[in-house]
């Protein structure tokens, strides 16, 4: 979850890797430090808080010099604080080090140095790693086979970035399992190291994704990648085709706000070159897949967390009512402890922005294990999600960097829906009218998408009247039931306003109970095939003294008639009203958040990229 830089080359690292903490700010922000090689020796700076205070610090004590290596942390071992915050030094000052994981036996390793005399200046489990290097580098080993050594003791899932004052003209850089990813940017005369791309995509967008087990030795001039038994291995450059100006704000106040006005781009980059208007027919070659296989599924099984599990859940709906196929969605977390049964014919379907979310790749490992074939839909290019599925369908969304997840929620609902005509099209259980009219129906999204955009200013103003509560309970029905959950995740992870979901049909089964003059209750209500349903739980609310907030269809007066506050949105096909109905509750929250004046691009205790469990 922590983000990662590194430079070599012949110009001062200090201000790349600044620059690259800053754009990877999002995935961690307790602390932040650098490192460089100086005169010879290693010099580092580190503070707690934001970036911002690191950037002070450097302006008060600076450094120049390179190689060097930057970190920025969400922690999870030792407090947030400046002796906790990467990078670490050894105990001879000759390695430095930053890390993404967890040691998970630090315990034995911390005991067995301390019991040899090494002292620990920090409570992190990072700081076993440093020092066993240095242990090998004392025993005469180089440098190359100490971070071999090392990597070969600890355990769980790491990425680590290394220099040496004893080899001060390369960078070593190395990945353990699923703690997020390493990638390197070739340039000419330089290299560069991160955790995500956005952080060196100003400088090269020719990148190259390190796997499992796997070591890169990086100097300004070369690259070579082995296994940690030192077997060389050839590597694929992949050009990235991102913007490097969509990671910056522009004119908006924060990143999620930019994002949710990237909707109308994204969602029509998702759809682009994937439909056949001609012949109407759904194009998915990433898939890896065949007729004769589709055919035969008997399940599909949707894994993933968070946002990700909330569009799976509209996915449900979509794959069973379009292509036929029952599905099961589930948390990941939960699933690969599980020992989940996968019978013959079953496809795991992992959704996951970062493509790197710890939880999300165990769980590809588990289904692997049973003979699942593996599907994934993820955003960021060259991540374990894309790499390791059996076939995948990319987001397009480009980066996003706000913790809160917006385009990257709304992309794989209509991934998910055209998968599902793809699939009932392979299936023959769909008529060719009913799959014109899906096709039709989907390709409506972006200028749906912009109608809800040009309303942000009711929105706002609806936010102005929620913002004081302390409590809101979301209710939907049927296909908008996942909205329900979706929408109240982003109030509570970036307003921390207490926020639930239900399904509108569970009210009378305990939430009623909430419902008072205080408990605002905002219903997903438009004109669908539960419309008369969710009109009858509103009115139970507003029996109770329940304040509501309806989002409801252009023209029904049914819900302006009873509602407090209303949310309009286009008139939409139903299937397509869960893309719809998000975008309102998206700015919702936002300004919500930003009229509380909290930081809403980077809220506390979250990062974006999960990479530890």
């Amino acid at each position: 979850m922590c983000g990662i830089v590194g430079y070599i080359g012949e110009k001062n690292a200090t201000p790349i890797i600044l620059e690259g903490l800053e754009k990877l700010e999002y995935r961690g922000y307790d602390s932040a430090g650098i490192a460089v090689i100086e005169g010879g020796e290693i010099k580092v700076r580190r503070d707690s808080g934001k970036i911002s205070r690191l950037k002070k610090l450097l302006i008060d004590k600076p450094i120049h010099g390179s190689p060097g290596i930057g970190h920025t942390r969400w922690a999870t071992h030792g407090e947030p604080s400046e002796k906790n915050a990467h990078p670490h030094v050894g105990y001879n000052g000759k390695v430095v080090l930053v890390h993404n994981g967890i040691v998970e036996n630090y315990v034995e390793i911390k005991d067995e140095l301390q019991s040899e005399g090494v002292e620990f200046s920090s409570d992190t489990d990072t700081e076993t790693i440093v020092h066993l290097i240095e242990k090998f580098l004392d025993a005469g080993y180089g440098l190359e086979d100490s971070v071999r050594r090392t990597l070969k003791r600890i355990r769980g899932a790491h990425g680590i970035v290394v220099l040496s004052t004893r080899e001060p003209e390369k960078i070593i850089a190395a990945r353990i399992g699923n703690a997020g990813g390493v990638v390197i940017g070739i340039g000419e005369g330089e290299n560069f190291i991160a955790s995500d791309i956005p952080a060196i995509l100003s400088h090269t967008n020719k990148m190259v994704f390190l796997d499992s087990e796997q070591m890169a030795v990086i100097t300004k001039d070369d690259l070579t990648i082995s296994t940690f038994e030192g077997d060389l291995l050839n590597y694929e450059i992949e050009r990235i085709n991102w913007d490097p100006i969509s990671a910056v704000k522009g004119n908006y106040r924060h990143f999620m706000q930019k994002e949710i006005h990237e909707q109308v781009r994204s969602t029509t980059d998702t759809l682009a070159g994937r439909i056949d208007f001609k012949n109407k027919k759904i194009l998915l070659p990433q898939l890896n897949t065949n007729e004769k296989f589709v055919r035969d599924i008997q399940c599909i099984k949707i894994i993933a967390c968070g946002t990700a599990n909330n569009a799976g859940l509209v996915g449900k709906y979509l794959i069973e009512e379009i292509a036929k196929i029952p599905v099961e969605v589930d948390i990941a977390s939960e699933f690969r402890y599980r020992d989940p049964i996968i019978e013959a014919n079953t496809v795991v379907l992992v959704i996951s922005q970062s493509g790197e979310t710890a939880d999300t790749l165990a769980a590809m490992e588990e289904a692997s294990k049973k003979g699942a074939v593996v599907w994934s839909i993820v955003n960021a290019i060259g991540s374990q999600a894309m790499r390791r599925a059996d076939g995948y369908i990319s987001m397009r969304v480009g980066p996003e960097i706000g913790v809160a997840s917006t385009k990257a929620f709304t992309a794989p609902l209509i991934d998910l829906y055209i998968l599902a005509v793809m699939l009932a099209d392979m299936r023959g259980v769909l008529s060719e009218s009913e799959r014109r009219k899906l096709i039709n129906d989907i390709s409506k999204v972006p200028d749906l998408v912009s109608k809800c955009l040009n309303r942000e200013e009711d929105v706002i103003k609806i936010a102005a009247y929620l913002k004081d509560y302390d409590h809101m309970l979301y209710l939907g029905r049927g296909i908008n039931m996942p909205i329900a959950y979706e929408g109240a995740l982003k109030l509570k992870e970036i307003s921390y306003i207490h926020a639930e979901a239900y399904p509108a049909g569970e009210m009378k089964h305990g939430p009623i109970a909430l419902i008072d003059e205080r408990m605002p209750v905002l219903a997903i209500m438009p004109k669908d095939k539960w419309y008369e349903k969710m009109r009858s739980q509103v009115e139970q609310a507003i029996a109770r003294g329940g304040k509501t907030i309806i989002i409801a269809t252009d023209g029904d007066e049914e819900a302006n008639s009873i509602a407090d506050k209303i949310l309009w949105i286009p008139e939409a096909p139903w299937m397509i009203n869960p893309i719809i109905t998000a975008i309102p509750l998206q700015i919702l929250a936002y300004h919500i958040a930003a009229m509380r004046g909290l930081d809403v691009d980077q809220p506390r205790n979250l990062a974006k990229s999960v990479t530890v469990e």
